[in-house]
């Protein structure tokens, strides 16, 4: 008895030169070929005709996915044309859903990413940055809570450099690039009487700009918070050394 013959051929859609889109429920007309401009783009391979694309009810070929950048997207296919500044960080998260390299690359070299870049290569100095900034959270959430208060207060010690401070014009431990014995160096290690503390580090930033840094991430996440400088730490270290590291109350306002 013969066996009826399976085909191995690979089906392939075919598809008209103007193309139709609905993209979570917003409408695009557009050509195919602008479609396909950048070969490794998602774009590109979903419209090559080896992949299936679902319509909708008026046949217009279905994307899941929130249509509110895609113009932005087809602006970028069709002209090469960027978006206004307010809308590069949305437009650049769909442009990496859409796999769209060209227009990631110019994005990074535009505002606001490029600024982005360069304030993350300084917070790349402080590894311990993000933990940091989850444990003003948690302190903040957990003190509002304990007194069921609309805000929370907090001390944050923030440092450039390691400089040990004397009544004399010129300390001899001046530097953050001063090298000393390990036993020197024990002399010196202590912890400030704060919540948090953030330093030291090895860049022009100073400590206005990390103090900016985490306010703006808090406020990222919805978190309003404030700073003053309330004094520095007074500890005695050796003979008339002191840690002298400024002291920031943070007020943290969950509603």
């Amino acid at each position: 008895m013969k066996r009826p013959r399976i085909s191995t051929a690979v089906s392939t859609m075919s598809f008209p030169e103007v193309i139709s889109l609905n993209v979570g429920g917003t409408y695009f007309t557009t050509r195919l070929s602008t479609l396909q401009r950048y070969e490794d783009s998602m774009l590109a391979a979903m419209f090559s005709g080896r992949h299936y694309i679902p319509r909708d009810a008026e046949g217009r070929f279905f994307i899941d996915r929130d249509g509110t950048y895609f113009g932005d997207i087809l602006n970028f296919l069709r002209e090469g044309e960027l978006p206004h500044r307010d809308r590069v960080r949305s437009v650049y998260k769909e442009a990496q859903y859409y796999t769209i390299g060209p227009l990631l690359d110019h994005l990074e070299d535009t505002q606001p990413l490029t600024g982005e870049k360069v304030r993350q290569a300084f917070l790349d100095l402080l590894p311990y940055y993000k933990d940091n900034l989850e444990r003003i959270v948690e302190i903040a959430r957990l003190r509002a809570t304990q007194k069921k208060a609309r805000f929370a207060k907090l001390k944050v010690c923030v440092y450039k450099e390691e400089t040990p401070i004397t009544p004399y014009e010129r300390p001899v431990f001046n530097s953050l690039h001063f090298e000393r014995s390990d036993s020197e160096a024990k002399l010196f290690e202590h912890q400030c009487e704060v919540d948090v503390s953030f330093g030291p580090w090895e860049a022009v930033a100073d400590v206005y700009d990390l103090l900016h840094c985490i306010v703006s991430d808090l406020a990222e996440r919805g978190i309003a918070a404030e700073h003053q400088c309330i004094g520095v730490c007074d500890k005695h270290l050796i003979n008339h050394y002191y840690c002298k590291r400024p002291i920031y109350e943070f007020k943290i306002t969950w509603w």
